[in-house]
């Protein structure tokens, strides 16, 4: 017999109850990773100003399966062509499954829907993960690959979108 799950995505404000395990992981995950403290991570993602990340010109999105949040990501206004990726989350338990890739889609669909050309993103040095997500996902690099990752610091990628044309 086949477990045959339901994944819907949500638009949600930074306060909602779906975005609240996608800003706790990350805070671990950054405290964690970058030798930070973890209270200094969750009062960064939780008191910047969440207008950036709401309509018109912003999107926060949660990937809920089974009711259960287990991916997400936001995008804000970078300028008046190009949208910039934050938050890109998945469950440290749902991870592998093609979750992230799933959250890049919809953010990118939803920034092409309001009118934005480009995307922009950092991801961090110690993240090789990401790294190999937006790789993958058709990102280019900004940066020199051959410098090691501690020194380029923030790893800057962008993306032009395209309108898929739909045939008869």
């Amino acid at each position: 017999m086949s477990d045959i799950r339901c994944l819907q995505i949500h638009a949600v404000a930074q306060d909602d109850p779906l975005a609240a395990p996608l800003l706790a992981e990350l805070a671990v995950e950054y405290s964690t990773r970058y030798e930070r403290p973890l209270e200094e991570q969750v009062e960064a993602l939780t008191t910047h100003p969440a207008e950036e990340f709401a309509p018109p010109d912003g999107a926060l999105l949660v990937v809920v399966e089974d009711g259960e949040p287990v991916a997400g990501g936001a995008f804000r206004r970078y300028n008046e062509h190009t949208a910039e990726l934050k938050r890109i989350w998945t469950s440290r338990r749902h991870r592998r499954r093609g979750l992230a890739r799933i959250v890049l889609a919809e953010l990118e669909t939803e920034a092409l829907l309001r009118g934005y050309a480009r995307i922009y993103l950092t991801t961090g040095w110690r993240q090789p993960e990401a790294v190999g997500l937006y790789l993958a996902a058709g990102y280019t690099a900004l940066y020199d690959a051959a410098r090691p990752a501690e020194e380029i610091g923030p790893h800057p990628f962008e993306k032009f979108l395209t309108r898929k044309v739909e045939s008869a």
